[in-house]
């Protein structure tokens, strides 16, 4: 059975859809990219409308995933959940990773990359940490692992970094306790014992108070507490 197109129409809503009319009645919308070939006269078979609605979810997937990964960098496998979470089959979604990937669109090599530059600049962690968020990404252990072969920075400067505006705070401390305070802020971001104690050493020789003035501020403090 034979149906004709009798109009094509832009969706007022989104004018990157038209809404195909049969027979003079609405029929289904499509993708300008799909609807390229059609216009009106032309008469569709059962078979053409189907395969016309199975390449317009295919490119509306496609379209979903490209503004999933141009709002900021995404992983291989993030993607896949978003468009499963979009209601979108296992095949379409297989098919739609495999074309971003072709295209380079999506690359868990340099998604890790920009992952640790921005934490290494903005929130500096430990290689450990790094490589535990991006295992929740998705990426997998050896793309991890060349990552931060590649990208991850000397972990000793990454804890000084990753502590200072810590030692700010605790400035006016007794070393004891700036010791301990910073040394735990800088466990919690995962380094280890061997490279948070030469780093709290040197932030404590660089941002604590000379003992007078940590004792002129305590005091500053309990008469504005107290």
């Amino acid at each position: 059975m034979e149906r004709e197109i009798t109009a094509i129409k832009a969706q007022k809503r989104n004018q990157q859809r038209v809404s195909i009319y049969l027979n003079g009645e609405f029929a289904f919308g499509l993708s300008r990219f799909v609807a390229a070939w059609l216009e009106p006269g032309r008469k569709l078979t059962d078979a053409e409308i189907e395969k016309l609605q199975q390449d317009d979810t295919y490119e509306v997937a496609f379209q979903k995933a490209l503004q999933f990964i141009n709002y900021r960098p995404r992983s291989v496998e993030e993607t896949r959940r978003r468009l499963l979470k979009k209601g979108f089959s296992d095949e379409v979604v297989s098919t739609t990773l495999e074309k971003l990937l072709a295209n380079h669109w999506l690359d868990d090599l340099n998604f890790s990359r920009q992952w640790i530059e921005n934490r290494n600049a903005f929130r500096p962690r430990s290689d450990r940490l790094l490589a535990h968020e991006l295992r929740l990404k998705g990426v997998a252990d050896n793309v991890i692992a060349q990552a931060l072969d590649k990208f991850g920075g000397d972990e000793n400067e990454l804890a000084y970094q990753a502590g200072i505006k810590k030692a700010k705070k605790c400035r006016y401390e007794t070393k004891f306790d700036f010791l301990k305070k910073v040394g735990d802020y800088l466990g919690r971001r995962g380094f280890h014992y061997g490279i948070i104690k030469p780093a709290v050493e040197r932030l404590w020789k660089e941002f604590a108070l000379p003992e007078q003035e940590r004792m002129g501020e305590t005091e500053k403090w309990s008469e504005n507490n107290g």
